[in-house]
């Protein structure tokens, strides 16, 4: 054994010690710091860890034996038969087997400390689901701990008791009064013997146990000597065991044989006879007899209970648990094939205690089943306060349990030990438990199979770090377990099983919603991992086609302050297609300590949840904004989910507004950024707007100090160099989706919505085309925003311009058949724009004569060469930047501009424009931004959209 292992001794033995090896749950306190004298000395005092004998194997066998081994094998035998008796064993033990491995698996995966099977299944699956099976299965525990000790006073009084109804001559031992009050007060000092034994420590627990396993094995071996040394015999049968001695009803068998070993006899008992139950009255059946039997083979867990008190859990769990599952399966079956070999089958029918009558002594039996049934209540309350305690540790229900925390200078948590009793005493107020039973088993199954699933789901993920040391199971081995436990659940009780499954995905929303988020890591994140990954390699983009297209966008923000309403915007048109949020920062590796971004990460992904959007966070660092961007463009997505939209807000003077004020910090006036930052949470931690030095329109793209005009307009052509489509974003600064989508009823159009679309290029009046890749993008994108649920009631308003001359029905009915086979649903709106074309068609006329009279002056032949060379340059990039729009004047812009803003009344949400291509020449970026700017003036949230590739089809 390494030098190392005394240490993790160290670690699994200590109640508070937990961050010597593991970070604290969030949250919490520690009570006392690892390296105190005080802390120091009360691991000297405490006493030494349980071995596998003492603290598994003793626990779990008496756990699994309790009262069945001694009132429930000549029932089994009985109504089933032999062969099925066997078969009912071999099937259960296989059940409880599979969940052993898992069992077995999980606790040798690592350190594993105090809670068990909670602390296996919330540190596997998360804190919502180990949370809602540990509170499931702390209930369990103490309703199977108020069971033992009911049962306990039930054969106390059977045995002791004066017969309330007194029709039976009291015998000289039959001195304890019977009734309600009484049973309660014998249920109630039994109590008090556990809650003393568990107060103690397990140390105490531990020797008790043992002395009683000492008295069962003791009593078990006289009882297989009896069947060897007691003579055959007749013994008669319980009175109240024949209820039609009055004559009404059949007449039952007074006395019964104990034939001792007779092949008759056993023939007599190898095939099923299922009768009425004498305790119940009911007629039994498979599934009855199988759900009783199958309580003795509940239990497996009582050894996990006690991994906080183990020297070494990850050791001692496999090998005990294993020990006992082994050893109590040949017990069931020998005593099986013993009983149906000796007793006939009106004996095993009629006498459920028979193994008394037959023993060599008859109080050994009585003593057996006093003293399994005691030490099964008491290790069901030391299970339940372990549970309780694990609970309150990792505060999953905040400060409701955190009295639960704490411990003795032992370690012993002697709170949760006494909340454990005090629920058992509620529960024994009910008297009879017979309702309950079948509960409480249900519950341990339900557990089982969250073990089973835990176990499922760490080999289903793959994950690297599971590699326990036990490698006998595999992820069939856990199915069996998980459909094995729900078909178990499902015979005992139907209606108990599912209201128990209900109960815990309660729970389970409960603790998903209130309780804070856990560092334990969360096995669903694997397998979403191992998933994700799967499918994104058989996503192949050589199969991608237009019919399924949906915008995937990039989203550049410089700061989330300044960007909210856009942000939330552009979340409404992705749908469901993937919306990632760039960043750049500038700055040069080479000169700084370590990476800048690592850190700003928890502040992105905060302000994701805070907007509640399903968005991925990209950050890069660059010399530059646009390298930057183009770094995003080439790397950000995987596999078929790359960007192929580009959204930038718009390059303007807009002063920014903050969007993102904590409330609680509005009335503090900090003149320390930095210590402001120190204050707020992590999604406030972004830098605070200056004025208009960060200025909105490079709010979405980058800081307006080093982002000038000339670089704007670059990305933009760089994006279309890549084949992304571009989206510039203007007036999002004030956008509030909720304002919008509910203006007041006394407002121009009575409260309906609008969506404008300008599906023509403003920007080139002789061309008038609606039909092209980036007209039909712009449809494309305002249906889709229309299909969104919160934007389905606004109406998209189509204008088309048209020219005197021009058939307007015409061009009108085509469009409408257009939108038609498009399946769009707009109104469209004819716009006559006469008078904006003659203000272009004006300033085209004085361009022309100005450049005829320099041609006439100039007539030397460089000139004409000059002349034909920028003839062809314009030709060049005719289609992407008109050879004329150079020479668009201001009137003209500003005439279109105040044409959408009069014709569209009463005013849309939004708008969407026609983006042109950037000029090929760069020196002309500079006056296609001035161009852009006077076309969108003042028009409120305007998007200009450039789309390259075809998104639209009108095949099936």
């Amino acid at each position: 054994m390494s030098e190392r292992t005394p240490l993790l001794h160290y670690r699994l033995s200590t109640s508070v010690n937990e961050s010597e090896l593991q970070p604290p749950p969030a949250g919490q306190a520690l009570e006392q710091h690892p390296g105190s004298p005080r802390q120091r000395s009360a691991h000297q005092r405490q006493p030494k860890k349980l071995s596998i004998f003492f603290g598994v194997v003793i626990p779990t066998l008496l756990s699994m034996f309790s009262v069945v081994v001694f009132l429930r094998i000549g029932f089994v035998v009985g109504q089933s038969g032999l062969y099925q008796a066997i078969a009912m064993f071999l099937v259960a033990y296989f059940i409880i087997s599979m969940t052993v491995l898992s069992v077995c698996a999980i606790s040798t995966n690592g350190a594993l400390d105090a809670g068990g099977a909670y602390y296996m299944i919330s540190r596997a699956l998360g804190p919502e689901f180990g949370g809602s099976i540990g509170i499931m299965f702390f209930l369990a525990n103490v309703c199977g701990s108020a069971l033992y000790v009911l049962g306990l006073v039930e054969a106390i009084v059977a045995t002791f008791g004066v017969p309330e109804d007194g029709t039976l001559t009291a015998s000289s031992y039959q001195v304890l009064p019977s009734g309600y009050w009484w049973s309660l007060l014998y249920a109630t000092a039994i109590a008090l013997l556990c809650l003393l034994v568990c107060l103690v420590g397990a140390h105490i627990y531990a020797k008790a146990t043992f002395l009683i396993f000492v008295v069962v094995m003791f009593v078990l071996g006289t009882i297989f000597i009896s069947f060897f040394a007691v003579r055959p015999r007749t013994i008669v049968l319980p009175t109240f065991a024949n209820p039609s001695a009055n004559g009404t009803g059949p007449v039952f068998p007074t006395t019964a044989n104990f034939t001792g070993f007779k092949l008759d006899t056993l023939l007599g008992n190898l095939r099923a006879d299922y009768t009425v139950d004498y305790t119940t009255g009911t007629t039994m059946t498979f599934a009855t007899v199988f759900a009783v039997m199958f309580n003795g083979c509940t239990g497996i867990m009582a050894g996990s209970n006690m991994s906080g008190e183990l020297k070494n859990p990850s050791y001692s769990i496999p090998r005990g648990t294993i020990t006992a599952v082994i050893f109590t399966f040949i017990i069931y079956n020998l005593l099986s094939v013993l009983v149906a070999c000796s007793c006939d089958r009106v004996l095993l029918q009629r006498d459920y205690s028979f193994l008394r009558d037959i023993n060599i002594w008859n109080p050994f039996v009585t003593i057996g089943v006093y003293s399994s049934t005691l030490s099964a209540a008491m290790s069901n309350l030391i299970g339940a306060s372990r549970i309780l305690y694990a609970l309150a540790r990792d505060d999953l229900f905040g400060k409701v349990l955190s009295p639960a925390k704490k411990t003795s200078h032992t370690g012993n948590p002697w709170v949760s030990v006494l909340i454990s009793w005090f629920l058992v005493q509620l529960v024994l107020f009910s008297g009879k438990l017979n309702t309950i039973a079948s509960i409480v088993t249900i519950f341990f199954l339900l557990v089982y199979a969250a073990v089973d699933l835990a176990c499922l789901a760490l080999e289903w993920a793959s994950a690297p770090n599971f590699r326990p040391t036990f490698r006998y199971f595999t992820w069939h081995t856990c199915v069996l377990g998980i459909v094995g436990c729900a078909v178990m659940m499902f015979l005992i009780n139907a209606i108990y099983a599912s209201a128990s499954i209900a109960f815990m995905l309660l729970l389970l929303l409960l603790i998903h919603y209130l309780s804070p988020t856990s560092s334990w890591g969360y096995i669903s994140q694997a397998l979403i991992f191992h998933q994700v990954r799967k499918y994104l390699l058989m996503l192949d983009v050589r199969k991608d086609h237009v019919k399924f297209w949906r915008p995937q966008v990039l989203l550049m923000v410089s700061n989330p302050r300044s960007s909210v309403g856009l942000i939330t915007f552009i979340n409404d048109i992705k749908k469901s297609g993937l919306y990632v949020l760039g960043h750049v920062q500038l700055g040069d590796l080479n000169v700084l300590p370590s990476d800048p971004l690592q850190s700003q990460y928890d502040s992105w992904l905060s302000l994701v949840d805070h907007l509640n959007i399903k968005a991925f966070v990209n950050l890069t660092l660059a010399d530059s904004v646009r390298h930057g961007i183009q770094h995003l463009l080439f790397i950000s997505g995987l596999g078929g989910m790359r960007p192929n939209t580009l959204v930038l807000g718009f390059y303007d003077d807009c002063l920014p507004k903050d969007k993102l004020i904590d409330p609680t910090l509005s009335t503090i006036q900090c003149t320390d950024s930095s210590q402001e930052l120190e204050q707020q949470p992590p999604l406030f931690h972004f830098s605070s707007l200056r004025g208009s030095s960060d200025r909105h329109d490079h709010g979405e793209c980058g800081d307006g100090k080093v982002l000038g005009p000339q670089e704007y307009v670059a990305i933009i052509a760089d994006a279309m160099k890549m084949l992304k489509n571009v989206v510039l974003a203007r007036y999002f600064n004030n956008f509030d989706r909720t304002q919008v989508l509910s203006p007041p009823s006394s407002s121009p159009g009575k409260g309906a919505v609008y969506v404008d679309v300008w599906p023509v290029n403003l920007l080139r009046p002789d061309s008038s085309s609606y039909v092209d890749t980036c007209s039909l993008f712009l449809l494309q994108l305002a249906c889709i925003l229309n299909m969104v649920r919160a934007w389905r009631k606004a109406t998209l308003r189509l204008f088309l311009c048209v020219e005197e001359g021009r058939s307007v029905r015409g061009s009108e009915e085509k469009l409408g058949q257009l939108l038609k086979e498009l399946r769009i649903k707009a109104q469209v709106y004819p716009v006559p724009w006469d008078q904006q074309v003659a203000l272009h068609w004006q300033r085209q006329g004085e361009w022309g004569r100005k450049q005829l009279s320099q041609s006439t002056d100039t007539t030397t032949e460089e000139n004409k060469m000059r002349t034909v060379e920028e003839e062809e340059d314009d030709e060049d990039y005719v289609n992407s930047f008109p050879s004329n729009a150079t020479r668009l004047s201001d009137d003209y812009l500003s005439a279109v501009n105040k044409m959408i803003l009069d014709t569209a009344q009463p005013a849309p949400a939004v708008r969407f424009l026609y983006l042109p291509r950037p000029p090929a020449d760069t020196r002309r970026y500079t006056t296609y931004l001035h161009q852009l700017d006077l076309l969108t003036q003042n028009l409120g949230p305007t998007l200009l959209i450039h789309g390259v590739t075809p998104v639209i089809t009108t095949d099936l």
